[in-house]
């Protein structure tokens, strides 16, 4: 069986074994990460493609390291190189750039056979994103979505709702109001956070059974949206 930690200390020109070594260590770290961003997901617009470039972007620095070595004039002519390349991209949630971040780092790692350093850099990456998903770190304020509607603009019919709401939602918060129909009507926007027992549908059919009451929408919120 071959020694790992010799493979290691050993030269710096990669063999057929140790580059084999190399580039499966850094494809199991690279889909580790990329799983774990599958599993901790909270925006709205998912991208298949995005994940696999996650594993995709560590192969390529592990090969990147591994075709550089200790050669300086490589590492200068590699940077010449990728300077010619423009990288478009847009990242619309910083939370992705870091996956991207992480996943050149264990590749990185790989490449220039640290490869305790790769895979436990790995783990406690993976294991502090869980636990920032779960617990919520950051969110100010936190809502299941907008409910909006338009209603007579009479004191009946808004007391009626404000009594609906408070028995059927946790919170809820008036975002905007305007009138519509020369005064005659409203057009209300509120952001909500539903209860347990009380499911969107239910308050829906809630709010359609209140006369005057049309429109009635709701919208699910992104849960990385603060308000």
């Amino acid at each position: 069986m071959l020694d790992l930690l010799a493979v290691q200390s050993g030269t710096a020109n990669a063999t057929l074994i140790t580059l084999a070594y190399t580039l499966i260590l850094t494809f199991i770290l690279s889909s580790v990460i990329a799983w774990t961003y599958e599993k901790t997901f909270l925006g709205l617009s998912y991208s298949r493609n995005f994940v696999q470039a996650i594993v995709l972007s560590a192969v390529v620095a592990a090969t990147v390291m591994q075709a550089i070595g200790d050669n300086v004039g490589r590492g200068l002519g590699m940077m010449g190189a990728l300077s010619v390349v423009r990288f478009r991209t847009s990242f619309k949630d910083p939370r992705d750039i870091m996956f991207v971040f992480a996943s050149l780092g264990a590749g990185i790692g790989c490449g220039v056979y640290a490869w305790g350093a790769a895979v436990g850099g790995t783990v406690a990456f993976c294991l502090v994103a869980f636990l920032l998903s779960r617990t919520g770190l950051g969110t100010k304020h936190f809502f299941d979505g907008m409910l909006r509607f338009a209603l007579p603009n009479e004191a009946g019919v808004r007391g009626q709702i404000e009594n609906l709401m408070k028995t059927n939602l946790k919170t809820f918060i008036l975002i905007t109001m305007r009138e519509v129909d020369g005064g005659a009507r409203l057009d209300v926007a509120y952001q909500v956070r539903l209860r347990a027992t009380k499911p969107a549908a239910e308050i829906l059919s809630e709010l359609s059974k209140i006369e005057g009451i049309s429109d009635v929408q709701f919208m699910m919120q992104d849960a990385t949206t603060e308000m």
